[in-house]
């Protein structure tokens, strides 16, 4: 069963309800421009510290900002889509501001993780969760993949390639 996307408007009533039910909530973030194993790793390491996962996907104009010209490869639906269909994902909201501060204090979530290019002192959010009473968590595998690897591999192997096949 895929996870569920909701509108940006319905986070603050999303995280009403799950406290209501005493459930723990994790909150991670990212593009998933294009989704690969570290992503899946890092959602997994989320999901393990709590009873539901929700994942914020950055608005095709925030990714086109964060990474430049050529960014986002997928529009942000069918991110939120593919984020939703992980197993370790419970819900999924796309989100255009700057930074997911606002987007924690919709939700209101126990713990925010964040992936191993980031250590606990690192995290930009970190005030906001102090503020709120929650944690920050480090999770997943080293950062040694990435979209942007993953495209000069494609690019070098294009270019390596004979013509015409």
């Amino acid at each position: 069963m895929s996870a569920s996307i909701v509108p940006r408007e319905e986070v603050t009533r999303l995280g009403e309800r799950l406290r209501r039910e005493g459930k723990r909530v994790a909150f991670a973030n990212g593009c998933f421009d294009l989704l690969h194993v570290g992503h899946v790793r890092y959602l997994e390491g989320a999901r393990a510290l709590a009873d539901v996962l929700v994942v914020g996907v950055n608005s095709d104009r925030t990714v086109a900002e964060l990474k430049g010209p050529g960014r986002p490869l997928l529009p942000a639906d069918a991110r939120a889509e593919l984020v939703a269909a992980l197993e370790s994902v419970d819900y999924v909201v796309i989100f255009d501001e700057p930074t997911v501060a606002q987007v924690l204090e919709d939700l209101r979530p126990d713990v925010h993780c964040k992936g191993t290019d980031y250590t606990e002192a690192t995290v930009p959010e970190r005030e906001v969760m102090q503020r709120l009473g929650g944690a920050v968590r480090i999770v997943g595998d080293p950062k040694n993949h990435s979209t942007r690897s993953i495209l000069a591999e494609i690019a070098r192997r294009e270019k390596a390639a004979p013509s015409g096949k």
